[in-house]
Parts: structure tokens; sequence; C-alpha cells
């Protein structure tokens, strides 16, 4: 949200994941909403003020972008937790699913938008964990990798090197609060961001374009 990439495709993560429509597009096309979403994914309930801490913007600020993102259905008021003084939010869903190539071509302003909030918030993501690298024990330096090749595939092939991918990350713990407790010991919260980029040697005429294909979100936030 940020975990804004739609996750592999098994059971634990499809049951509560939300599909993108022009709606939440739209309510998600900010970079600080799409944080906003992944830090409550992250790290469960908390308050505006405490969010805004976590994201170096004031208070009034958070305030608003989760009133907005509670108005789309992403976050809500968790009544259990809040008090007169403290209003504290939830996500609703774990995960964040976008791959309706219609409305791909219907929004295109829209989903550029959603994309690069998206694209932001991992490149925020990517300078944290580099501002703290020189700071981690040895062990989880050795961790740290930052990587690119270049392929070349058809869509067909592409598709199935994503696909690939997917069932590789399903291999493996997913990361909850409600599943830190019992994550054994030495285990940390790992992100893995992954892009998959076409750089087409000559773009496709306007009627034969494709849209973004499968996106969205963390840790998204």
């Amino acid at each position: 949200m940020t975990d804004a990439a739609k996750r592999p495709d098994t059971p634990a993560v499809e049951e509560n994941s939300v599909v993108l429509d022009a709606k939440g597009l739209r309510a998600l096309a900010h970079p600080i909403r799409v944080q906003l979403v992944g830090q409550l994914r992250k790290y469960g309930p908390s308050t505006a003020t405490r969010l805004a801490e976590r994201l170096g913007v004031n208070s009034g600020t958070a305030s608003y972008h989760l009133r907005q993102l509670g108005a789309a259905g992403f976050v809500e008021e968790d009544t259990e937790r809040g008090n007169a003084r403290e209003r504290w939010w939830r996500s609703v869903h774990r995960t964040t699913e976008f791959s309706d190539q219609d409305l791909a071509e219907r929004e295109p302003e829209v989903v550029l938008a959603y994309l690069q909030s998206v694209s932001a918030t991992y490149t925020l993501r990517t300078q944290q964990a580099l501002n703290e690298l020189q700071t981690m024990p040895r062990a989880w330096r050795g961790t740290f990798d930052m990587s690119d090749w270049a392929l070349r595939l058809t869509p067909e092939e592409t598709i199935a090197l994503r696909q690939e991918l997917w069932d590789v990350l399903a291999r493996y713990r997913w990361d909850t609060p409600e599943a830190a407790a019992t994550a054994p010991e030495g285990a940390e919260r790992i992100g893995v961001i992954t892009h998959i980029l076409p750089e087409l040697d000559t773009p496709a005429p306007p009627e034969e374009s494709a849209g973004p294909g499968t996106a969205a979100g963390a840790e998204t936030p």
C-alpha cells in the first residue's frame, strides 16, 4: 500500500483486497494518501497525530487526507480505541489491486496521477532505507540490493515473468501487525518493491497502446 502493488494470487491476500475503480483511483491520487494507507496496513491502527509524525507532515494535513480516504472506503474510524480527545483510524483492506485495462483507457489522466503517487511513495521508501543503511546491524546491511536487468521479451513472456515473481513471493511469510508476534526470532520487516517497465523501441500507435498492467500499493503504504 504502500503497499501499493498487487500481491501474489493467494487466498490469504485475495480475501481482504480492494480492487480499484475510478473513485478509488481518484482517492489515492496523492502520495500522502498512499503513504497513510501503507502506514496503517504495516503498523496497525493509529491517530492522525502519530501518522503525521511518521510522514513528516502536520496533523491537520494527515487528518484531512484520512477523512478523504474514509469517504472513499479505504480507512475507517477505530471506535474501540478512540475517545473524545483522540480519533483512531485503521485500514479497511490489506492490499490494493488495479488491473482494469478498460478503465485505464477511459481515465488515463486519473490512472497516471495514481501511478505517480505510488511511484513517489516507492522512491521515498528507497531513500529512507538508504538513509538508515549505515546504522543497520551488519547482517542486515548485507541483505540490501538495488539491481536492474534489461530483458527483451514479448508481452506474453513479460506477463509470465510477473506471475513467476509473484509465485516466489507467495512462498514467504507476509508481514502484518498480527503476524509479528508469531514470526521467528530475528525476523524483521522486508520491503520488496518490484518494477516491470516496458521500454519500447518504437511506441505503438495510440489505438494500440496498452494500459499500465497491474499496479498499486503498500506499503502501500
